[in-house]
């Protein structure tokens, strides 16, 4: 009798879901808003989710996806969601609000931005001074494509209000806006970037898909995609935010060592934009501007907020503790748990 019961016991184990078993997660349940899951610059997020890392380590993680990290960061203040795979500088933001977030794992060492031109209205182009009073796209007003925009500007002499900013998305509705001359210029992502490229549709002015040249607009290391969360939840549940911080650095780590067939096979077929040679192209393109294991750059915060601070006076009086915007204590241990992925 009691054999049968553990015979019982062990058939019913081999049918219950990996997130049953979760030793110590205080919250196995994670809803993570997203704005742009199919940019590049989420790849970490989706690998996790595809290859199934987030389960195997007894998470149920559901992802929703908004046009842009701005919303994306509304749903996380409003409390449908817990985590937020967005840009770091938006964990400066709301420190100086007064709402204290807290970034964990880095899934971009550069923002993989890019300005561009629209060669269809503005043909003339010779100077970022040339954008005053222009129509400039991006994903979402007060997400990371419209920091940029106001950075590059303010190095130019220009304030946000001498433009017109337009949000586009991430995806197809970008790449229609460009065509059919609706803006004249536009700060995006891959993989639209890339496909505006190769049709012809855009000429660059700033590419932060390269380190380097990331380095030189921002005058130093610019942290940029991450999960980050309001400080109590990390203060709750830190099982569960290593566990996350595990699945992303398995992923990362994952992405390095993968070839583009490799990314093509694991990624929706809805994130190619049906151009699987576009979406190739784009990965190699960013591929250098991903983390290779999540760990955040001592300095990235003081560049976050001096690019902050160039369009913000009040910002820029502000005395803030950058030290509580991120941290590596998650990674640490993920690393030390999946040295090689």
């Amino acid at each position: 009798m009691q054999r049968r019961h553990l015979m019982a016991g062990g058939l019913a184990a081999a049918v219950l879901p990996p997130f049953a078993f979760a030793q110590g997660l205080e919250k196995p349940k994670v809803t993570i808003a997203v704005g742009g899951k199919n940019l590049l610059y989420y790849l970490p997020l989706t690998i996790a989710e595809q290859l199934g890392y987030f389960k195997a380590e007894g998470l149920d993680v559901t992802i929703v996806d908004f046009a842009g990290g701005s919303r994306a960061l509304a749903a996380v203040v409003g409390g449908s969601a817990d985590v937020v795979s967005g840009a770091f500088e938006h964990t400066i933001n709301m420190q100086f609000k007064g709402q204290p977030m807290r970034a964990f794992v880095l899934q971009g060492g550069a923002p993989q931005i890019v300005l561009g031109v629209n060669p269809k209205t503005m043909g003339g182009f010779k100077t970022v001074a040339d954008l005053k009073g222009k129509k400039i796209g991006v994903t979402a007003p007060g997400s990371s494509t419209n920091v940029m925009v106001n950075f590059v500007l303010a190095k130019a002499g220009l304030k946000p209000s001498d433009v017109s900013i337009v949000g586009v998305g991430a995806g197809n509705g970008a790449v229609a806006a460009m065509r059919a001359g609706q803006i004249d210029a536009i700060s995006n992502l891959d993989p639209v970037i890339t496909l505006l490229q190769r049709s012809g549709d855009l000429k660059i002015v700033s590419d932060t898909r390269i380190v380097a040249e990331s380095e030189k607009v921002f005058g130093g290391p610019m942290p940029a995609g991450c999960l980050y969360a309001p400080q109590p939840f990390l203060d709750k549940n830190p099982n569960t935010a290593q566990a996350l911080a595990n699945a992303m650095v398995r992923a990362s780590k994952w992405i390095q060592a993968a070839g583009p067939g490799d990314i093509i096979k694991a990624v929706p077929e809805s994130f190619l934009l049906g151009d699987r040679a576009v979406y190739i192209d784009a990965f190699m393109a960013a591929k250098g501007a991903l983390s290779p294991d999540g760990s955040f750059p001592a300095k990235g915060a003081d560049t976050a907020l001096r690019a902050l601070a160039s369009v913000d006076a009040e910002l820029a009086k502000a005395k803030l503790d950058l030290n509580a915007v991120y941290t590596n204590a998650f990674v640490q241990k993920a690393n030390a748990k999946y040295p090689k992925g």
